[in-house]
């Protein structure tokens, strides 16, 4: 009787390690899933409606990622909350978001960004630092606290546009900080990926990251892409950013680099809104957004050089932009779902990967 007990109990372990996957490998499947978004979580501030007023909102958006097939999330982790004083770091909040999604299996692409109050070049946030060592101090002591649980790390968002870093000067001064910034965190976390500032200006800007010498200091070349689903041939502008973008990059000796697309999107408006445009025109609505999800999926993820597409955004945001950003969600502000989640859904269950 014992040694059919320890036959049974051997054929079982036999079978659990030969055949079920493991911890390990089930993380190598979600790390490979392309489908991300844009959601802002951390965004718990009057400017913002006090979007994400507490923990159980936060679980209630994270819930309804992992029921859309989400794999990647990115958000912001802001130097002013997690350096407010020179010196003084505080890591409570964004702990909270991160192990929650970690408990959820949905991998992070944290932006390592912006000024902090005291160490801006000028007053506002999105001034370049006056002194790029300050910078570097708080990206360091971020990646090194988030180590293992945050491994991806984006530096800055939109270096290229007036809007996100305010002193223009042909990416040359952001160039140098994402430089300074690359070195000092991968001494710290030696495997964790970098990836360039998404940049929001078009090919000038990806000629411009070499033109630089900043081709040695990132590992994934981010990019967003924007187009009003109503033009014609838009999806055409869509799918040749990256192909014109690997183009420069293989020019330079980077053509063993992937590409993500941290941002792309467009409103999801219901009829009867009488929401402003957008900055590219007349607002698509929930069915047009949804439609427009599927064809930018479908078609971005045949190019075997782009390996994530980023939603902007997952929620929809109350007033903010006071135009039709604020309906860049596929779900709601009250959480419900828009036929965009659907759309999402569908892309997640119909991925196959193409040969690389």
């Amino acid at each position: 009787m014992k040694s059919k007990k320890a036959f049974k109990y051997i054929t079982a372990f036999i079978f659990i390690f030969l055949f079920l996957p493991s911890q390990a490998q089930a993380q190598e499947c979600e790390m490979e899933s392309p489908f991300g978004v844009l959601e802002f979580l951390h965004w718990n501030h009057p400017w913002n409606d006090y979007k994400y007023a507490d923990r159980q909102e936060i679980e209630r958006s994270i819930q309804l990622m992992k029921e859309a097939g989400v794999g990647w999330v990115r958000f912001d982790f802001l130097w002013d909350e997690i350096e407010p004083e020179q010196g003084q770091f505080t890591f409570a909040k964004y702990d909270c978001i991160v192990d929650l999604l970690n408990e959820n299996g949905i991998n992070i692409l944290g932006i390592l960004n912006y000024s902090a109050s005291w160490a801006a070049a000028c007053s506002q946030w999105n001034c370049p630092p006056r002194d790029n060592r300050l910078f570097v101090n708080y990206a360091v002591k971020v990646a090194e606290h988030f180590k293992g649980r945050v491994d991806h790390w984006e530096v800055w968002n939109e270096p290229d546009s007036r809007a996100y870093w305010s002193d223009q000067d042909g990416m040359k001064g952001y160039c140098a900080l994402l430089k300074d910034v690359y070195i000092a965190v991968k001494k710290v976390n030696p495997g964790c990926k970098i990836l360039n500032g998404g940049l929001a200006i078009g090919l000038g800007s990806v000629n411009r990251l070499y033109d630089n010498g900043a081709g040695k200091y990132f590992d994934i070349l981010n990019i967003h892409i924007f187009y009003s689903p109503f033009n014609p041939g838009s999806i055409n502008g869509v799918t040749a950013y990256p192909k014109l973008a690997y183009k420069v990059m293989k020019r330079n000796g980077d053509s063993n680099k992937k590409i993500w697309v941290t941002e792309i999107g467009s409103p999801g408006v219901m009829r009867g809104n009488k929401a402003a445009e957008w900055w590219l025109g007349r607002n698509p609505t929930e069915k047009q957004q949804a439609a427009w999800l599927k064809e930018v999926y479908t078609e971005l993820l045949k190019d075997k050089n782009v390996a994530k597409v980023f939603w902007a955004f997952f929620r929809d945001c109350k007033d903010h932009w006071k135009n039709g950003v604020d309906y860049f969600g596929i779900v709601r502000w009250n959480f419900s779902k828009k036929p965009a989640f659907k759309a999402y859904q569908d892309c997640v269950k119909n991925w196959k990967e193409p040969a690389r």
